[in-house]
């Protein structure tokens, strides 16, 4: 029988390359969504398998989530990529945007977890989690980044809190850290930069899905920084 993934984020365009990958290994793939322009350009990508169940859901919210995990009559894995970014000095962040982050970054993470975790220790064989994390978050301050970082590093956090409360019931929880991912969206905002070390989604796909197969199981409570310089 094929394993689910729940994949937030999906939708997005690291979370393309994810669902993808996670198709084509021959996973049942589960993705919440919530902006609608962004479900025929997954469609375009994927095709229509009936191997992937696309919920309306927003996951910063209880019953959203309910409703994701309620799509599919067990679940094997969670790859969590919902965030968020916003860059500008602490003091000129205003409230909506702090809010914004932490609701992105952090209540996701928390929300979602809270109800797939017991879900996933009660496998047989209990399951994975990935989280996204960011380099900003590891190092010792992120000048201009704050709200981000600092809701990246409640990711962190809560990465290996949800490791060692998960490895009782057979769940292993870890989280990736990517350096500049290749998206239109960066191109556009760093016009003149050196692409050449950016990471592709799909390769970032590969590193997720190794995460969540049976070598992977024994990765735990670990933050993987991702890049190439």
């Amino acid at each position: 029988m094929a394993r689910t993934v729940l994949i937030t984020g999906g939708t997005g365009f690291l979370g393309e390359g994810v669902v993808e990958r996670y198709l084509e290994d021959g996973w049942r793939v589960v993705v919440p969504w919530v902006v609608e322009s962004e479900v025929p350009r997954l469609r375009d990508r994927v095709g229509d398998p009936d191997t992937l169940t696309l919920v309306r859901a927003d996951v910063t919210d209880p019953q959203g989530v309910a409703d994701a995990l309620g799509a599919a009559d067990a679940i094997h894995a969670g790859v969590l990529l919902v965030g968020g970014f916003a860059m500008a000095p602490l003091a000129e962040t205003d409230p909506e945007t702090w809010q914004r982050m932490v609701a992105l970054n952090a209540t996701s993470l928390f929300q979602v977890t809270r109800q797939l975790l017991p879900r996933l220790a009660a496998n047989e064989d209990g399951g994975s989690v990935v989280t996204v994390a960011a380099e900003p978050a590891l190092d010792r301050g992120a000048e201009g980044m704050g709200a981000y970082a600092a809701t990246k590093a409640a990711v962190v956090s809560l990465t290996r809190t949800l490791a060692a409360e998960g490895a009782e019931g057979g769940v292993n929880v870890n989280a990736i850290a990517p350096r500049i991912i290749d998206t239109p969206a960066n191109r556009t905002s760093m016009p003149d930069a050196d692409t050449s070390t950016w990471l592709k989604p799909r390769e970032i796909a590969r590193v997720v899905a190794f995460l969540t197969s049976e070598a992977g199981r024994i990765v735990n409570g670990s933050v993987l920084t991702l890049n190439r310089g």
